[in-house]
């Protein structure tokens, strides 16, 4: 048995389950504190954006969409969706293991989806490519949230956002199936500087406008974004921001920061 390994554990996010547990309820106690979460665990969504440093700098920014991810009763598989940092890749890359290990218990990778898309997208496995945090750092929180689901992981690099959008099509046709989708922001900027080049990302999320994005938006998921950007105007879906924060946020440090954003994308049909 295969077994996509944990890379970034104890460097991203702990690597004890009770540390990470008690992250998680830290986060959604200020959640139900200070935000109506009965209104947001309402959304009927299967498609999320979200960031991937490390927890104590964005940890909150993703769990709140994957906190609403979770309330989504009727989803069965996952499919994760970000960057690739570590290795130059021209397309796409589908993770063929078995199984994915999080410190929460081993997640079984959907097989007959790889197959599907290998098959009908051509995308192939490119081993190096999955030692990728940018993925990693969300399956923590799909083993909490979602303990049954099967998982995949995508990982890309120099792809056309439409083609990237057309396999999210795909996956969203089968009710069943979500996506998530990972990025972060601009990358140390001093505050200012940070504020301004993010906005321009959520005003384009916000308004489905893939041009904006290329007005300055800094997004080191872009693509990503883009090509959900894309299908969420084909499918309908009403983009909704939760949260936006930097990691000045957490560490103080004005003078070099980087922006994280989560948001959903709503199923207008089920939401009037």
């Amino acid at each position: 048995m295969s077994i996509r390994e944990t890379a970034v554990a104890g460097q991203f996010y702990p690597a004890r389950v009770d540390e990470i547990r008690g992250m998680i309820e830290h986060y959604n106690k200020i959640l139900d504190e200070h935000v109506n979460m009965d209104e947001l665990l309402a959304l009927k969504t299967r498609a999320v954006i979200v960031p991937h440093a490390g927890y104590v700098y964005s940890g909150f920014t993703a769990n709140v969409a994957l906190r609403i991810l979770g309330a989504q009763k009727q989803i069965e598989r996952v499919v994760v969706i970000g960057p690739s940092h570590r290795v130059y890749l021209e397309g796409v890359s589908v993770a063929d293991y078995d199984r994915y290990e999080t410190p929460f218990g081993d997640l079984k990778v959907d097989k007959m989806l790889v197959r599907k898309l290998e098959e009908e997208y051509g995308l192939a496995f490119y081993p190096e490519a999955h030692a990728e945090h940018s993925t990693e750092v969300q399956m923590p929180f799909v083993k909490y949230y979602l303990s049954d689901v099967s998982v995949v992981e995508l990982v890309y690099g120099k792809e056309d956002p439409a083609h990237l959008s057309g396999i999210i099509d795909m996956l969203l046709d089968d009710p069943h199936t979500a996506v998530v989708i990972s990025t972060d922001l601009s990358h140390y900027y001093d505050i200012e500087k940070a504020n301004k080049l993010d906005s321009i990302c959520l005003d384009a999320v916000s308004r489905l406008d893939p041009l904006e994005l290329h007005q300055g938006c800094e997004a080191c998921g872009k693509i990503g974004v883009e090509a959900m950007i894309l299908s969420a105007r084909e499918r309908g879906l009403k983009p909704k921001v939760l949260d936006y924060r930097t990691s000045a946020d957490a560490s103080g440090d004005k003078s070099q920061v980087v922006g994280y954003t989560s948001a959903v994308f709503v199923e207008e049909a089920e939401n009037g």
